[in-house]
């Protein structure tokens, strides 16, 4: 007579012990880099409320003179949410949101918006009121922030934003 198996042998649940851990392993960096991305959505999404009133005071507005550093009608000084620590503006447009409470590798760190004549030349309230903004550029310029700019999103990666004039 044959005798018929009567369950996993310890080499087999050990095998099996093992590739889970090695899944987890590999899985548990992918999910906090993917938890990190959302909540860096918040950030990217601030800057982006104040895309809208920037362009729309861009092409609205006539003359040389435009509302000044910390007027655009976008900015917070202070927290505005849990991940937002401050919304600000430069007199041309450039928008700055301070990243908090995410991760000690980047609080404390700012994503840019700038807006855009062209693919090269930002927009000057002084020459370029009254007329559209073509593109936003979108990234970080501070090369100690490395792992905030591996974090944003395509959309929002270009490294080489200019930050001329002073924020208020």
């Amino acid at each position: 007579m044959k005798k018929a198996q009567q369950g996993f042998t310890l080499i087999e649940l050990m095998i099996v012990v093992a590739i889970i851990g090695i899944l987890a392993a590999v899985a548990l960096p992918a999910y906090q880099d993917y938890t990190k991305k959302a909540k860096l959505s918040e950030v990217t999404l601030a800057a982006s409320s104040c895309r809208t009133t920037i362009t729309e005071k861009y092409q609205t507005m006539s003359g040389t003179t435009g509302p000044g550093a910390g007027n655009w009608g976008c900015e917070s000084s202070g927290a505005t949410t849990q991940y937002v620590g401050s919304i600000e503006t430069t007199a041309d447009g450039l928008v700055r949101v301070k990243v908090q409470n995410l991760d000690s590798a980047i609080d404390g760190g700012y994503v840019f918006l700038e807006p855009m004549k062209d693919s090269t030349t930002a927009m000057a309230v002084s020459s370029d009121l009254g007329t559209a903004v073509n593109q936003w550029r979108c990234g970080t310029d501070e090369a100690t922030y490395a792992e905030l700019q591996k974090l944003l999103p395509g959309s929002c990666s270009d490294t080489g934003v200019t930050v001329s004039g002073t924020f208020k």
